[in-house]
């Protein structure tokens, strides 16, 4: 399964694709109108397209390639072979049963990622969860789900793991408010357990830790959670999202991820810095011993 997190899932290719046939177009200086005649669709089609909204079809590609006057074999092989790639199933498809639609994005995106920036004040990131707290976590959410469904949902969650023991994994680099390590999520052991996790797993040159004492106060983030996913792909935006109780929000406009990427620098500033947070970490097991 590691082998399916090692760059995304379908969703990638269908932005790196609607990307490149966008550049093509537009060298071309073809009209989106155009464009959605020579494949018997519509300009809304094309749009889509380019945008990554929809799936491709092989015909369809082929057709535009050689309306954009693509010549090099090699080219419009590798490009055939990512709208195939745009339309296989994802690491996830064996979890749909259980899988929110909103958050199946999310799921293509973080493994293509080279870098996650994130908030949290509710919980630990779920790439840094253990088991017992996955699972403690998800009951939350779903507390009348059988047990074969929780199941399957913690070990989806652990699945997305693995996407951070690749030799090329993204770099994680996550500020936790300091409830969420008080939090006794499933309770005292599962949350001592977790920390002491954190503190292993702080070891890694894939993460970089902060935390966020009660003693700082007002913040830059004090509106809630979010995430920023950069991608190594130079035709895919920065992503910022946000998730809500029943659904997640995925904004890529160039001045709504400014903002969030000048929240996040404000906290990695106001945050205590990454060579405190063993300590804290340390200290907050200490409280916690006799709970």
């Amino acid at each position: 399964m590691t082998g399916a997190l090692d760059s995304g899932g379908s969703i990638v290719r269908r932005l790196q694709l609607g990307a490149r046939l966008r550049a093509l177009r537009q060298a071309k200086g073809v009209t989106r109108e155009a464009a959605g005649y020579m494949i018997r669709g519509s300009e809304s089609k094309i749009s889509r397209m380019e945008l990554g909204r929809v799936s491709f079809k092989e015909r369809d590609v082929a057709d535009l390639l050689k309306m954009y006057g693509v010549e090099d074999q090699a080219e419009v092989d590798k490009l055939l072979a990512l709208t195939r790639e745009a339309n296989a199933p994802s690491w996830w498809h064996s979890y749909n049963d259980v899988t929110e639609t909103w958050f199946t994005n999310y799921l293509d995106l973080e493994p293509a990622a080279e870098l996650i920036r994130t908030y949290e004040v509710q919980f630990v990131p779920g790439l840094l969860q253990t088991e017992a707290y996955a699972r403690a976590v998800i009951m939350l959410g779903h507390s009348t789900a059988e047990d074969r469904e929780i199941d399957l949902r913690v070990e989806q969650r652990m699945l997305r793991k693995q996407v951070l023991e690749r030799p090329d994994a993204p770099r994680l680099w996550a500020v936790l408010d300091e409830a969420v390590l008080r939090r006794p999520i499933g309770g005292y052991e599962v949350l001592r357990e977790q920390i002491r996790y954190l503190m292993e797993v702080g070891d890694s040159p894939h993460v970089r830790l902060q935390v966020m004492p009660f003693d700082k106060g007002g913040h830059a983030a004090a509106g809630g959670a979010f995430s920023i996913l950069r991608f190594p792909q130079q035709e895919l935006p920065d992503v910022v999202y946000v998730e809500h109780l029943t659904s997640g929000l995925y904004l890529d406009k160039r001045e709504d991820v400014d903002v969030y990427a000048a929240a996040i620098g404000r906290l990695f500033i106001e945050a205590d810095p990454p060579s405190r947070t063993v300590e804290m970490l340390k200290r907050i097991l200490d409280d916690l011993s006799d709970r």
